[in-house]
């Protein structure tokens, strides 16, 4: 039963950490898959576990390319706000 005004009491500082803190987390993400991808393969013989990890990294890579997106876009949507606000 949360009401909305919990929601707006966020000042834009608290947003702004929270857009550097999401930032950072993703590329901390992309540089962990970048890690894996490395060292999927060292030392796996078998073709098949290969093409495994590597389909599981395509797709845990996909997921966080669409998290960016959705991320990018509720920014931009915030950044549109904030100067609409300030024209005004």
């Amino acid at each position: 039963s949360h009401n909305m005004s919990e929601y707006v009491r966020m000042t834009d500082t608290e947003r702004d950490q929270i857009d550097q803190d999401a930032q950072i987390f993703m590329r901390t993400c992309a540089d962990a898959i970048h890690q894996l991808r490395t060292e999927a393969h060292k030392g796996v013989q078998s073709t098949q576990v290969k093409e495994h990890r590597t389909a599981v990294l395509d797709f845990v890579e996909d997921y966080l390319k669409r998290v960016c997106k959705l991320y990018s876009e509720q920014r931009a949507i915030r950044v549109k706000r904030v100067i609409d606000k300030k024209r005004l």
